[in-house]
């Protein structure tokens, strides 16, 4: 590009709503046949201009932006990522220490199409793993199936079985007799059906998300530590965010990234249109000498207010169990290691339930964090109403982790100009409706 301001450049060149023009990549490059697998993507080095300004500023090094980050990169975008406590840190919703991945999703409405990533995605985690993980680095993703439990059949059972017909989807329908025999950990004398999907797995999420920080740096990327807020606008493009204690960041294009602190970052177009509930997530300790509640041994499950999985063994925090939660909280002062009492009784009354062997297990370690949630309960992926090279990227409804890795290849695309699934746009807008409309 020589000293050709680039700006000027990509409205000679006619990039439009927030599209990026990298060095290395053109629509011409784009995949025909769907999303590329993380093991063909290049690894060839991003453009380098020396002391120019990065093509994207991703703000969050969440599942939306680390994922969206390293995609950018490998389709030959430069990338500085901005965040505000780093990758995998405790505050993070995708900074807890694992997260399930299963394509059950006959509950929502764009059912069909996270279902589809997720089964995508699961074929992603293993190649990460195939790839990252080895001798000296435990695994990210084990395959524990996925067991869901209902005292009757419900119309969310039966659109799950569809969309796993429609997918191809390994599943299985077992009697409860099979269940009380090969899953006598769990009490399930109560239940009348239950479906069984082999392929499910849990993820080490915090550790994972450090991979993903490791492997865009060693490929380029620059992740900086700070808090980032939107700085100057000039005609409808955003010109550069500050970061408090550094220089402001310029770049061409912009993507918010932000999990719960979006609607503080984002104030405008994000008031009423984030929910921040937070979950609670207990671990508790397995018998002595046991394996029964450790992995391979036990899937991980959804029954009636609850969802969980066994304990894994390179962590060895305990057996996982999710329940409900508390009311939104400021994502930078929400007590995440603390649980209210009535929360911490509600774990300890479930276990004993549910799992009769763990009535007196110990709690080893408890988790709270943040779920990010819009009216329209489907991703948001979309261009600022304000600034025509800004991007706002959220509301995972606590399933855009397990969906990351192919969520990041298909945000990617969009910023660069290259959809690939142009009819899932519509879906992802950011929702003219909010919660206080929904609601009145």
């Amino acid at each position: 590009m020589g000293d050709m301001d680039r700006r000027r450049f990509l409205e000679l060149t006619g990039a439009g709503a927030g599209a990026v023009v990298a060095g290395v990549a053109s629509p011409s490059d784009a995949r025909a046949e769907g999303p590329e697998t993380p093991e063909a993507s290049p690894r060839r080095a991003p453009f380098v201009r020396v002391g120019q300004a990065p093509d994207v500023c991703v703000i969050g090094a969440g599942a939306f932006g680390l994922w969206s980050a390293l995609e950018l990169q490998r389709l030959g975008a430069t990338v500085e990522v901005v965040d505000l406590y780093g990758p995998g840190n405790s505050r993070a919703t995708s900074g807890g220490e694992t997260r399930g991945v299963r394509t059950s999703y006959g509950d929502r409405p764009h059912g069909p199409q996270w279902g589809r990533w997720a089964n995508e995605a699961i074929r992603r985690w293993k190649a990460w793993d195939e790839e990252h993980s080895g001798r000296e680095v435990a695994p990210f993703f084990y395959t524990t199936g996925d067991l869901i439990l209902r005292a009757e059949m419900q119309p969310y059972l039966e659109r799950t079985m569809a969309l796993w017909d429609d997918l191809g989807v390994e599943y299985e329908q077992p009697s409860m007799d099979v269940v009380a025999r090969e899953f006598p950990q769990i009490r399930s004398d109560d239940m009348t059906v239950a479906l069984y999907e082999p392929q499910a797995g849990v993820v080490r999420a915090r550790r994972v998300m450090e991979s993903v920080a490791t492997v865009f740096q060693r490929e380029g990327g620059t992740v900086t530590i700070g808090r980032a807020a939107p700085g100057r606008v000039d005609a409808g493009r955003l010109t550069e965010v500050t970061v408090e204690g550094g220089d402001p960041i310029s770049a061409g294009t912009y993507q918010w990234a932000c999990g719960p602190w979006l609607a503080k970052v984002l104030p405008n177009p994000m008031e009423g249109r984030l929910r921040i509930p937070m979950g609670h997530v207990f671990y508790f300790g397995t018998p002595p000498g046991s394996n029964a509640f450790n992995w391979p041994n036990f899937p991980s499950y959804g029954v009636p207010g609850c969802t969980g999985w066994p304990a894994l063994p390179p962590d060895h925090r305990g057996f996982r169990v999710r329940t409900g939660g508390r009311p939104p909280e400021d994502p930078d002062v929400s007590q995440r290691g603390v649980i209210p009492e009535e929360g911490l009784q509600r774990g300890i009354d479930f276990v004993k339930e549910r799992f009769p062997l763990l009535a007196d297990a110990p709690i080893l370690e408890t988790r709270a964090c943040h779920y990010e949630s819009g009216p329209s309960r489907n991703f948001v992926v979309d261009v600022h109403p304000e600034w025509e090279n800004a991007w706002i990227t959220g509301c995972g409804s606590a399933e855009a982790f397990k969906q990351g890795p192919v969520l990041g290849d298909y945000i990617a695309h969009r910023i660069m100009g290259q959809d690939l699934e142009p009819e899932l746009a519509e879906g992802f807008r950011l929702p003219e409706e909010t919660f206080e409309s929904d609601e009145g």
